[in-house]
């Protein structure tokens, strides 16, 4: 299970060290793609594989929606791998769409793993702890409670 918070840099040809604690459950090859919000989503390839299974089984011919949904995850998903160093490649397009310069932070989403702009993951986060005790309380009505 993906979890925790990592920062990291990413170097001036796109290099990211992976964090070593993310690595066992990412394994040595894993799909990088765009996600919700401006980060980046890193799917081991089993959950890539069940998530683009059910995403092939929508009707992008017919379904504007499905079809949107596909272009956004499937257009820019990309291999990633990991070098000697525990490093991978962070396509130019994918950088930008995060607004990925130098000062990344790492979160462990359980199946996935989130790759953030540290000032937007910063943002985000402060957001969260200002409203979490009401979200808490959406969520208990939901069934889920911590």
């Amino acid at each position: 299970m993906l979890k925790g918070e990592y920062n990291h840099n990413i170097d001036a040809k796109g290099r990211l060290i992976i964090p070593a604690k993310l690595r066992d459950d990412l394994g040595e090859s894993f799909v990088i793609t765009k996600g919700m919000e401006n980060c980046l989503y890193v799917h081991p390839i089993e959950q890539w594989k069940a998530f683009e299974e059910k995403l092939n089984g929508l009707s992008t011919t017919t379904n504007k929606n499905a079809r949107d949904l596909a272009y956004f995850f499937q257009g820019s998903a990309v291999d990633g791998e990991l070098d000697k160093q525990g490093r991978t490649l962070i396509p130019q397009t994918l950088r930008k769409y995060a607004n990925i310069d130098k000062e990344v932070v790492f979160i462990g989403m359980g199946k996935r793993a989130e790759i953030w702009d540290k000032e937007k993951w910063m943002q985000k986060n402060a957001q969260v702890e200002d409203s979490i005790e009401n979200i808490a309380a959406a969520m208990e009505e939901s069934g889920i409670s911590i």
